[in-house]
């Protein structure tokens, strides 16, 4: 697997090649580290010397230094400079040309310790991407690269395109050798807290858990559960998470086909969510790991 960090020297940036440091101590994958710099006109106020540019590809490999002493040994590290007018779209253009199988970005600067706020790049990509998006939170960074991946949390729903995301939760699970969770979504695809709505989520439960049990292979436990609650916030929070847990959700059927769109039920989990999210497009039918 090749997992590509959207890589800057902030924060944000450390955050998220932390979570991709995390991913690829998976046996045989690939972290690629992406810096994009502007290829556009420059402003008159910047100089127009091409000793300009020479400065600003060395700042670059002194980013890149410093990054590839952050990624633990034996991890197999590269550092990759993309020109395009938005880091959005390079980091696009980058996944194409490596062949991701993830790109992952930090949450914005002003998000609080631990929660997220999407900006403009995170934004653009979960409304963009054609292969699954991973958010580091604020923080992520503080848990260090080294701490593998302890559980892996799958939202499933009853709506469509849940199969997909099943599919990548399975996959990546068994990418990252870790525990999967199966969280039936049911209670809160229909508002309300009656008993047939409970009911018809612990059968839903028992469905994805039945699923996931035959195509996982020997060696991984796989648990489920539901999330049920007076709101999609109130569920999230009802839930216990695991410091180094990842949570994988879907793309709203709003999405364009084969591509991320954060619907509404992620966009609410977002701001109760304790842990890295991944976002997998619709009609998701390439495998993570595969």
């Amino acid at each position: 697997m090749r997992f590509l960090v959207g890589y800057t020297a902030t924060q944000a940036g450390a955050d998220a090649l932390a979570l991709g440091a995390r991913f690829a101590q998976a046996p045989g994958a690939e972290l690629d580290i992406v810096l994009v710099l502007h290829a556009g006109e420059r402003a008159t106020l910047t100089p127009a010397d091409p000793g300009y540019d020479n400065f600003l590809h060395g700042l670059a490999e002194e980013w890149f230094v410093a990054a590839l002493a952050l990624v633990p040994a034996g991890i197999s590290a590269h550092t990759h400079i993309e020109y395009a007018d938005s880091f959005t779209q390079g980091l696009l253009v980058a996944a194409e040309r490596l062949q991701a199988d993830v790109v992952v970005v930090g949450a914005a600067s002003h998000g609080l310790l631990g929660r997220f706020a999407i900006g403009s790049v995170a934004g653009g990509l979960l409304h963009s991407s054609k292969v699954p998006v991973a958010l580091a939170p604020e923080g992520t960074r503080l848990l260090g690269p080294s701490e593998p991946i302890s559980r892996i949390t799958c939202a499933v729903g009853t709506k469509v395109g849940a199969a997909g995301v099943l599919t990548a939760g399975i996959r990546l699970a068994l990418t990252v050798d870790a525990p999967l969770r199966l969280v039936s979504l049911v209670a809160i695809d229909r508002p309300g807290d009656s008993a047939g709505a409970t009911q018809l989520a612990a059968v839903h439960a028992q469905e994805v858990l039945d699923y996931a049990t035959e195509h996982l292979i020997d060696g991984v436990d796989v648990t489920a559960s539901v999330a049920s609650g007076r709101s999609i916030e109130h569920a999230v929070r009802g839930l216990h998470w695991e410091r180094a847990e990842l949570c994988i959700v879907g793309s709203s059927r709003l999405a364009q086909p084969h591509r991320i769109f954060l619907g509404s039920i992620a966009a609410k989990m977002l701001r109760e969510l304790p842990v890295p999210l991944l976002v997998v497009p619709r009609d998701f039918t390439v495998t993570v790991g595969e």
